[in-house]
């Protein structure tokens, strides 16, 4: 287990730094999966839309179904939303993709300009993925496949685990895995595994605790509630700390099954990352102090002593003397038992700001 102290603050990915710093620019990755239904042209368009609306990554999901599940698997989506009754049957009819498709996505997304990236599910997709990504994306079932992680760790990427439906030891045990491999570039992602999440089940609080428990590596969030709250979830989840946000994403929400009904489309992605540019304006920085535009009120809003009558030189100065008014360029009521006591060094008139020099010690 780690011992903490913050030796691992932060990871890049392409061209993008992520740090664990509050409330900066989050790396956002559009979880196209397999959205593109087998269609290269969908893929590509998915991955223009990513990049136009502003998002860091495009990521997928490369396996084929026999080595990923067996034929009795069973469901654990909304079957009303995704009649198919097996996992086997689902990742069937997505996984016409592999090889010379990667190849021909990854070239187009970097034409397009953004991060390719795709989630393996089996060792021989991670091998031939690995020349074409900056970072690897573990799904949280794997997360107790620790063989597969002790390979994905040799490769010396970046590594974006995701831990949902995972306890805090299994999470530990995952780290401390691909840390055996000499690999300590690693993300944490909160996630639920409900597909879709119902909203009471989003549990985003648990980003702080995830936050503090493994302050060594950056903490991140892949969301599966449904678009309509989209904002308010992912936008809580950056200002509680996850600096990686993955979502699914679609070309068009309205289509039946796999995971177009819990996606954002072009248009939800664009409204998010404008409303990080909002937060972000009026956040400002992290550590408080007064700013540049506040010292003219610094000068003028706060108060000073001030005689409140007239005050002949040579008098000793006692409470009937002193008020307390603005503005804040004399001497500051912070030294006002300093000055009751004092000696007035020459005719003070009423209402007059004081200054250093107009009095003396008995």
């Amino acid at each position: 287990m780690s011992s903490g102290g913050g030796r691992m603050r932060e990871i890049s990915i392409g061209n993008c730094r992520i740090s664990k710093e509050l409330f900066i620019k989050p790396y956002i990755i559009a979880e196209a999966g397999v959205n593109h239904e087998g269609s290269i042209e969908k893929a590509k368009l998915m991955i223009k839309q990513a990049a136009a609306a502003g998002a860091n990554a495009i990521k997928f999901q490369t396996y084929k179904a026999e080595k990923l599940a067996s034929k009795n698997s069973p469901a654990y989506w909304d079957r009303t939303k995704e009649p198919t009754e097996s996992q086997y049957k689902l990742f069937k009819k997505y996984d016409a993709f592999w090889k010379k498709e990667y190849i021909e996505l990854a070239s187009y997304a970097t034409e397009t300009g953004i991060d390719f990236l795709s989630t393996p599910f089996d060792f021989e997709s991670a091998d031939f993925l690995d020349p074409l990504m900056p970072a690897f994306k573990i799904a949280s079932a794997d997360i107790t496949n620790l063989p597969f992680l002790k390979h994905i760790a040799k490769k010396g990427k970046p590594i974006l685990l995701s831990t949902g439906a995972s306890t805090i030891s299994e999470i530990w045990q995952a780290i401390e895995t691909m840390e055996s491999e000499g690999n300590d570039r690693i993300a944490l992602l909160h996630c639920v595994l409900n597909y879709p999440t119902p909203l009471e089940n989003a549990n985003i609080a648990m980003i702080s605790d995830m936050y503090s428990k493994f302050e060594d590596y950056i903490i991140g969030y892949s969301d599966h509630t449904l678009p309509d709250t989209m904002n308010e979830v992912l936008t809580s989840a950056w200002l509680l700390g996850a600096n990686i946000i993955e979502k699914h994403f679609t070309f068009d929400k309205n289509l039946p099954g796999n995971d177009h009904y819990h996606a954002m489309d072009e248009h939800d992605l664009r409204k998010f990352i404008q409303q990080l540019k909002i937060h972000r304006r009026f956040l400002g920085h992290t550590k408080k102090h007064f700013l540049e535009d506040e010292e003219i009120s610094r000068k003028n809003a706060r108060r000073s002593l001030v005689s409140k009558k007239a005050i002949p030189a040579g008098k000793v100065i006692d409470l009937e003397d002193i008020d307390i008014k603005r503005p804040g360029t004399g001497i500051s009521p912070e030294l006002y038992d300093i000055i009751i006591g004092s000696i007035a060094t020459r005719d003070i008139e009423e209402d007059e700001l004081l200054n250093f020099g107009d009095f003396k010690s008995k």
